[in-house]
């Protein structure tokens, strides 16, 4: 029986990077890191001859998302211009409160934004941004109960403070 999604996990030429992003800036908690060497055997879980690498596994709310930096072998570059359309996990959704106001946190701490917010005919918002290796990260601001589920046990508006 499936009950939900546990986590997402994402691939990064720079796991440090990613930490400040992820955790800096957008607050996700560190859970746990780990890290592998060489074993000599293929690595059966992910169909690749042997591997070494480190690994963070972040919490933000009831979700979870694993950044991965691979060691050995050399990964492939990715674009980090891919756009939205091309098949593959097309971006990671990042539940806020305020959207207006974590996107001008954010646009002056150096994030690139697809857009400015944009608004839904049942009231929510949403932007589409990059992290620094160039993956998807849609900020939305859920206000109507009938428009997407929701972690959150009311949609009265909350006072934010800077």
């Amino acid at each position: 029986m499936i009950f939900g999604l546990h986590h997402a996990a994402i691939s990064t030429p720079n796991l440090k990077r990613a930490l400040d992003f992820y955790c800096g800036l957008l607050g996700f908690e560190k859970v746990y890191e780990f890290s592998w060497q060489k074993s000599g055997k293929p690595n059966v879980t992910l169909e690749t001859d042997d591997t070494a690498g480190r690994a963070v596994v972040l919490k933000s709310g009831h979700g979870f998302l694993e950044l991965f930096e691979f060691d050995y072998p050399t990964p492939k570059a990715a674009d980090p211009h891919r756009p939205v359309i091309d098949h593959g996990i097309t971006h990671l959704c990042l539940q806020v409160r305020n959207l207006p106001l974590e996107y001008e946190r954010l646009s002056k701490a150096g994030m690139r934004f697809h857009s400015e917010p944009q608004g839904q005919e049942i009231g929510s918002l949403y932007v589409y941004g990059r992290d620094p290796d160039g993956n998807v990260v849609e900020l939305m601001e859920v206000n109507h109960p009938d428009h997407f589920p929701t972690t959150y046990d009311s949609f009265e508006p909350v006072e934010e403070t800077s």
